[in-house]
């Protein structure tokens, strides 16, 4: 076992576990931690002795987003440090980017064991495995759309389609795992006492693989995505981030963060849209608090 950078790493029985391991921030990933998970996908991919990779989160939650600590107040500074100029936010997001395709672009089939919180960069991560297996009460989704942009990646059309992308991007509300599954957002979902089991035996499964055919499989089926214009979307991706950056909601976000503090400023962010579910099947009445109502 070793552990750098908030990520724990086991190599067993041709597996790579990637373990994200800051537990009391939910696994949200800083610098460190994105740098450390970059590093770790390519040393798997080489190691002959693995044969798939599982992406997996420490504690409470698979990945609740990006560390937004340092991101309190809008960014002054400029050149490609900074993202007061457009171009230079799209090289920062573009960046950040780069880091997350390793999942796609490696060669060894990589699967994210989801539990807890996958919200915002945590369904970039999800989303770009060939995998995904969630727990049935785990909750997935994009909040950030509300108020600070669009997802940086945009594998959420390929996945889900262009309805529910929508219905779930333009509002930031969220799903359980059951209906991330129903919706193709993951493979399938498990109970949560089963999750570990059920990704550990398709990795028993993947084991008996040469790795170079799986490689070969998954290659070819990402090759069709970009066919399909999957890569090309991402670097549109970033683009309109940097976008929707400069919208004036945006703006007021992080007017309101300098004055109230960034905890606050998400509550009373989130505090209109209750309890930020969306429901896939049936209607979607609310109670005063904007909480879904059971049919």
């Amino acid at each position: 076992m070793a552990a750098d950078g908030g990520l724990i790493v086991e190599k067993e029985r041709g597996r790579a576990r990637l373990i994200l391991d800051r537990p009391e921030r939910h696994n949200a990933v800083d610098g460190r931690m994105a740098s450390a998970l970059h590093e770790a996908l390519w040393d798997a991919d080489r190691d002959d002795a693995i044969h798939a990779v599982v992406i997996k989160g420490n504690g409470p939650s698979f990945c609740a987003g990006a560390d937004l600590r340092g991101y309190e107040s809008s960014p002054e500074q400029t050149g490609r440090s900074g993202t007061r100029y457009i171009d230079d936010d799209i090289w920062q997001i573009e960046s950040g980017q780069r880091q997350n395709l390793a999942i796609f672009d490696m060669h060894k089939p990589v699967v994210a064991q989801v539990h807890g919180h996958c919200l915002a960069l945590g369904t970039v991560i999800a989303l770009y495995c060939d995998v995904v297996i969630i727990a049935d009460d785990a909750r997935f989704g994009f909040p950030p759309s509300r108020n600070l942009g669009t997802t940086p990646s945009m594998m959420w059309l390929h996945h889900a389609g262009p309805q529910w992308a929508k219905r779930l991007l333009l509002t930031g509300d969220t799903v359980s795992g059951s209906e991330a599954a129903e919706l193709g957002l993951a493979l399938k979902s498990v109970p949560a006492e089963l999750l570990e089991a059920e990704v550990e035996g398709l990795l028993d499964r993947l084991a008996l693989i040469d790795h170079h055919l799986l490689a070969a499989n998954k290659r070819v089926i990402n090759l069709g995505l970009e066919l399909m214009g999957a890569r090309t979307l991402q670097r549109l991706a970033a683009e309109t981030d940097a976008r929707a950056h400069r919208a004036p909601g945006t703006a007021a976000y992080y007017a309101e963060v300098k004055e109230k503090g960034l905890t606050r400023a998400l509550k009373e962010r989130d505090r209109p849209f209750g309890d930020g579910r969306a429901r896939v099947r049936g209607p979607e009445g609310r109670d005063a608090q904007g909480r879904l109502i059971d049919p």
